[in-house]
């Protein structure tokens, strides 16, 4: 895959995942326009693509003539997507709406204007539910714990029925917990360590719900890298891989090296623990780690950065952006 002047469509373009996207293939020198819808509660900000050369489109896959935006792109990165697991219990058909039904749309404009790109799909660790077993590898059993682990899977098994069935090259990536750079921190709507941050940079304690899960979280750079490697790796067309990061850590230990981190910056932050509140103990998959060993032997990637070094890079990027992220 050659990136220079390649011409690349990434949806959900201006949040989190999709902006460093963006922005890290603008850099390569592909031609990127970002297609965002800006959902209420979603991650997308103005702010993540502010002064670059991605062109930002404001639009909805549910929605409206996508062709014109997928006409001879060489590369789709599929990043649009419902990612709250409450906003999905509490207004499902709004949520399947994104994450199935908008899926297809984008598969059948994609098979009119651009019927040989290549497709990553960004999918979850989410819907294998509660593990059975631990590390967590792709042939473990699929039991969704919410209505949003439903859609997403929907969604993902529509694309690999696209290359099944049409021989379209798909990839679907399915990630654990992310974080870094141009996360969502105003709340907890993306992750756990997003609201964190915010408590850390607001010099706030923070609470931890339980404390022993485990959790093995992905920096976003390696995120970015994981997707561009995915599209380059002819060998990985047409397969689902799970998606890892750092050793897994206790969200104890992760509250601990935030705390850490806060002090290097001046934070005098501290958090407290509680029990799981009842409307989210339901849904709650307990430990996870991902065993993303096939991925990393089909394409070569590794998580290079560690947990404790990652967090403290993304509370100093956000000192001085804090006011354009709450």
């Amino acid at each position: 895959m050659q990136w220079d002047r390649a011409k690349v469509l990434v949806t959900g373009g201006a949040g989190f995942l999709g902006a460093n996207l963006s922005l890290a293939l603008a850099a390569r020198g592909a031609k990127v326009t970002a297609l965002d819808a800006f959902l209420f509660g979603g991650g997308a900000n103005p702010a993540n693509l502010e002064g670059s050369d991605v062109h930002l489109v404001r639009a909805d896959i549910r929605e409206g003539d996508l062709r014109p935006l997928i006409e001879g792109v060489d590369v789709i990165f599929n990043l649009a997507a419902q990612t709250s697991h409450m906003g999905g219990q509490k207004d499902p058909l709004a949520d399947i709406n994104v994450n199935a039904v908008g899926q297809v749309r984008l598969i059948q404009a994609a098979r009119e204007a651009a019927p040989n790109a290549v497709v990553v799909h960004a999918s979850t660790r989410q819907f294998y539910g509660r593990p059975h077993y631990l590390p967590v590898d792709e042939s473990h059993p699929v039991a969704p714990p919410d209505a949003n682990g439903v859609s997403k899977f929907a969604g993902e098994q529509y694309w690999m029925i696209e290359h099944r069935t049409a021989g379209r090259p798909v990839v679907s990536l399915r990630l654990t917990n992310c974080y870094g750079p141009r996360l969502r921190i105003r709340d907890a709507r993306q992750t756990f360590l997003g609201i964190w941050m915010r408590c850390v940079l607001e010099r706030r304690d923070f609470e931890v719900w339980g404390g022993a899960q485990l959790r093995d979280m992905t920096y976003v750079d390696d995120v970015t890298d994981a997707f561009i490697r995915a599209a380059e790796t002819k060998e990985c067309y047409g397969e689902v891989y799970n998606l890892g990061g750092a050793p897994p850590a206790s969200l104890l230990e992760i509250a601990e090296m935030t705390i850490r981190q806060g002090r290097a910056i001046g934070s005098t932050a501290g958090f407290t623990t509680r029990e799981f509140p009842a409307d989210r103990a339901t849904i709650d998959i307990g430990s996870y780690h991902a065993d993303d060993s096939a991925f990393r032997k089909a394409t070569g990637w590794t998580a290079s950065v560690g947990l404790e070094d990652g967090i403290g890079r993304s509370l100093a990027w956000y000192q001085n952006r804090l006011g354009a992220y709450l």
